[in-house]
């Protein structure tokens, strides 16, 4: 008998110190992608000039430049997971990718579920009609109008909250409603204000953006809630790359001005 409880003691202690190490290597996820030598991000490549696919296929983009630099500053590669931006969270909380960084806005709801960076750029949603649409002046226009924006975005909830629209269609890609609106199946697109701006730039003459902005949102990089040193490692990361200009020479060549210029 002795020698049975002996063996269940065992076997309990073994089993206590395996759960103990396993917690302690999910919690220090700064251990882990320093071990693999690379950061893996999730993004949606669909959404320029924030992260989208160039003429090659190449992912390019602002985040993907940030994402670059900030693994340069924890000394790995950084390796990039494409993922529906609507079952972004998800995804990062079934450990697909390390970090979220996919111009996504810092809102309450999504911080009960993620933790969050500071900040690394302010963003906010806008209207993107086409050019010579002379219904639309200003947003209080958009009522009786269809509105498409991304599923799953702060561009939806936005959407979502405008009072009386005719209707409020939904995307996988901001592409596909940038799609819709050229085709005139929808009368406007609501998206994050650097997208849109990127938008009409590339195609001149053919989209313009409503001066009145709906909403301002500032944007961060999403990490899993236990991930706690990653997280402060990254931050670390982009306080660096703020402080030594990386980020204003990245805006520039994205956006075509000086996000961090005071």
């Amino acid at each position: 008998m002795k020698k049975i409880m002996s063996i269940i003691l065992i076997v309990t202690m073994t089993g206590i110190l395996l759960v103990g190490c396993g917690k302690k290597g999910t919690n220090n996820s700064l251990t882990a992608v320093k071990k693999a030598g690379k950061l893996t991000v999730g993004l949606d490549d669909s959404y320029p000039p924030m992260e989208f696919r160039d003429a090659n296929n190449k992912l390019v983009g602002f985040d993907v430049d940030l994402g670059d630099a900030v693994g340069k500053k924890l000394g790995v590669k950084t390796e990039y997971i494409t993922n529906d931006f609507n079952g972004m969270v998800l995804a990062l909380g079934s450990s697909k990718f390390n970090v979220i960084i996919s111009a996504m806005s810092i809102t309450d709801a999504r911080k009960k579920s993620i933790n969050f960076s500071d900040s690394y750029v302010m963003g906010g949603q806008v209207a993107i009609i086409k050019q010579g649409n002379t219904k639309i002046k200003k947003i209080d226009d958009l009522k009786g109008k269809i509105v498409s924006c991304q599923l799953g975005s702060t561009g939806d909830t936005a959407a979502t909250a405008m009072k009386g629209l005719k209707e409020v269609k939904r995307y996988d890609k901001i592409t596909d409603a940038y799609q819709d609106l050229s085709i005139g199946r929808v009368d406007a697109v609501v998206m994050d204000a650097q997208v849109g701006q990127y938008y009409v730039s590339k195609k001149p003459g053919k989209y313009k953006v409503l001066s009145e902005q709906i909403s301002k949102e500032p944007i961060g990089i999403g990490f899993k809630k236990q991930d706690k040193e990653l997280q402060a490692a990254v931050q670390k990361a982009l306080n660096e790359l703020k402080a030594d200009g990386t980020l204003s020479k990245i805006s520039q060549k994205w956006f075509g001005f000086d996000a961090y210029k005071k």
